[in-house]
């Protein structure tokens, strides 16, 4: 079953969600406030969605301010970024639609409608 990690009061994720719902995309919802992605999972992620992990940091957040993480996350290893994402849902960028073949982060429509439409796949 496809997955979508998001943050109930944040816009990005209502518009993700309408648009999932729109276009009649399955899915659950997984919301990541209370269930924080692992570090295995967010290794896993940015495999598949081959992005690095840097791309996963809410960089627009309250806590990723407080914690200064603009001027650490450039010279952070990826075990220690995945230590940080992993311990705070509200670090991560959403919304995250996970699927078998792919993962999405953050929601661009161009890119979700490539990803998930059938009519798109090649």
């Amino acid at each position: 079953m496809n997955t979508c990690l998001c943050y109930s009061r944040c816009t990005t994720c209502k518009k993700a969600i309408k648009w999932l719902d729109d276009h009649h995309v399955e899915y659950q919802v997984r919301p990541i406030a209370d269930q924080k992605p692992s570090a295995d999972e967010l290794k896993a992620w940015s495999s598949l969605s081959g992005k690095d992990l840097r791309k996963f940091f809410n960089t627009s957040g309250k806590l990723y301010r407080e914690m200064g993480l603009s001027k650490k996350v450039g010279t952070m290893t990826p075990d220690e970024m995945l230590s940080i994402l992993s311990t705070d849902g509200m670090l991560v960028k959403r919304p995250i639609f996970v699927t078998d073949s792919t993962v999405l982060v953050g929601f661009k429509e161009a890119e979700w409608q490539a990803a998930l439409l059938p009519e798109n796949k090649q």
